[in-house]
């Protein structure tokens, strides 16, 4: 055999020449943690769907970003069950919401200031139907209506900044909601809030266990006609142009691994951070792998994770984040 053929192998004897070598890298830092906040006092009720993700009183939800914090995670992703619903939503722009209470909380305890406390901002959660905007009837049947539904996701956003996100996320895709977040941020005297944009946001049966896990699925129909068709990929590069146009500071890709694809493109494009949503079903299946003895979980997790990084996603929202960086130590 000619001893010159090429050995790649030579660079992957041992675990530290193999680091030495790693051309893609994890952190914790780049992980951001999402949270579930609801109403009540000492409450920590599993996500039957999502093995280990709660829905978490304030105080819990407070445990939860100290153990974050002391993980080295970069931040966290804040959503909010209201106590009560309603056809428009209020209660996502309401001062005593409960992400704005429990942004007050977070953003009060000093031993959290190193944590970036994104807000997540859409309708979804609040209204009584359980759609991502306001309703109104075209012969008959009930439409979200694009339009209408600005001014409520605009107040939503300035109501979290002044509450204390750091970074406000609008996840409902109405067409033109980031021009209205940031005419409105930039008004309420807010103009250094970021906006962290689900610009390419797709309509995705991964979805489900999230809908258990903040009480928001629709009452009727679905979001095919607000959120982008799984196929179409030079139209999420259009929605991610034109958010950034609009003001968009950041762009959040989700789901994340069926659409590696689309974080590639978008990362080949755009240079403005990107990050990519590991979403509930991507958690819920390979939990339930793991649940099986099919999948050895810890490799698992941090090569699901390195993927995405791969693809070219600078920060990662996942339900893996405190057992990765864990992982990561």
């Amino acid at each position: 055999m000619d001893a010159s053929f090429l050995r790649m192998r030579r660079l992957r004897q041992t675990s530290a020449l193999r680091s030495l070598v790693r051309e893609t890298h994890l952190e914790p830092s780049q992980l951001v943690y999402p949270l579930f906040l609801c109403p009540g006092e000492g409450v920590r009720r599993e996500i039957g769907s999502m093995p280990g993700v709660f829905n978490l009183s304030l105080e819990e939800a407070e445990k939860e970003a100290e153990e974050a914090a002391r993980l080295g995670l970069g931040g966290l992703l804040l959503f909010g069950l209201p106590e009560s619903k309603d056809e428009e939503g209020s209660g996502a722009w309401a001062e005593d919401g409960i992400v704005q209470r429990g942004l007050r909380a977070l953003k009060a305890n000093s031993a959290l200031r190193e944590l970036v406390m994104i807000a997540d901002v859409c309708l979804c959660e609040y209204t009584s139907h359980g759609h991502c905007g306001v309703l109104h009837s075209v012969d008959g049947e009930q439409h979200v209506h694009n339009d209408r539904s600005l001014l409520p996701l605009a107040r939503t956003a300035v109501s979290l900044a002044k509450a204390g996100a750091d970074v406000v996320a609008p996840s409902d895709m109405m067409d033109g909601r980031v021009a209205a977040i940031r005419r409105a941020l930039d008004a309420a005297g807010r103009e250094h809030t970021p906006i962290l944009s689900y610009a390419a946001k797709f309509a995705s049966a991964f979805y489900g266990p999230f809908r258990e896990a903040a009480d928001s699925a629709p009452q009727f129909g679905d979001r095919r006609a607000y959120q982008m068709d799984g196929a179409n990929l030079r139209e999420a590069m259009r929605e991610i142009e034109g958010d950034l146009q609009e003001g968009a500071d950041m762009i959040l890709m989700k789901p994340a691994m069926p659409y590696a694809d689309v974080i590639r493109a978008a990362r080949d494009r755009f240079d403005v951070p990107l990050g990519a949503y590991q979403v509930s079903g991507e958690y819920a299946m390979l939990q339930a792998a793991f649940a099986r003895g099919w999948l050895e979980p810890d490799r698992a997790i941090l090569e699901s994770l390195v993927g995405l990084r791969r693809a070219g996603a600078g920060f990662l929202v996942t339900y893996f984040a405190k057992r990765a960086a864990m992982l990561l130590r």
